[in-house]
């Protein structure tokens, strides 16, 4: 059901106090309020949102606030997730070598709009592509003009939405590639969310892609 009474400027302030709560601010090497004066641009950029279904069970978001890598360390933010009324923290799979997360980068079809913070607009996280091979589930997102999440974007998106990872709908990351045939995913294992990886040409039942409209950075 799309919300017209969806205040964007209310969500993004809950996304930052969110932020601040789990710590991101120490993981930055900052102060709270410092924190806050640099995701404070993009305030008004939430506010203008286009407004779109705010269905978290159903895996659909208006908008996520996205901090990167630069800012935050993924193997520092993964563990401050959690399934939604869970305690677990996340993990990062051992799957990954020594060396090989900092190798999946953002694709340069993702085109960032900034090195550090910025808004992710109508994010689905994608079901309809569980059991479908990643490579064709990657091939109908581009021909729909959308674009396909990152790394940092579906730790992002997990973070903020807890209710979106649930049992069977899960959803890989093809936005982040390090140059081979594995496509980043985040999925439910040992009671907690983890971020792992599949093959592109490999179909899973339980494992969906997720997608997004847009990206804005801050007008400054």
């Amino acid at each position: 059901m799309t919300d017209t009474a969806f205040d964007g400027e209310a969500e993004f302030d809950r996304q930052v106090r969110n932020l601040i709560a789990l710590g991101y601010p120490a993981l930055s090497g900052l102060d709270p309020e410092q924190f806050g004066a640099l995701v404070a641009p993009l305030r008004a950029r939430a506010a203008t949102a286009p407004v779109g279904p705010y269905e978290p069970e159903s895996g659909r978001v208006p908008f996520v606030l996205v901090v990167t890598r630069n800012v935050a360390p993924i193997e520092d933010t993964m563990p401050r997730t959690t399934l939604h009324r869970g305690r677990t923290p996340g993990f990062v799979d051992r799957s990954f070598e020594p060396g090989s997360l900092e190798r999946f980068v953002a694709t340069e079809e993702a085109g960032l709009p900034h090195p550090d913070a910025y808004l992710l607009f109508d994010v689905e996280r994608g079901e309809e592509f569980c059991g479908a091979v990643p490579n064709d589930a990657m091939k109908v997102i581009a021909e729909r003009g959308r674009t396909l999440l990152t790394i940092e974007e579906g730790i992002a998106l997990v973070t903020h939405f807890p209710q979106v990872l649930v049992k069977n709908k899960c959803f890989s990351l093809g936005g982040s590639r390090c140059g081979d045939r594995r496509v980043p995913a985040i999925w439910i294992s040992q009671k907690a969310p983890k971020l792992g990886w599949c093959w592109e040409g490999n179909p899973h039942t339980w494992l969906g892609m997720a997608s997004a409209g847009s990206r804005a950075a801050a007008d400054i």
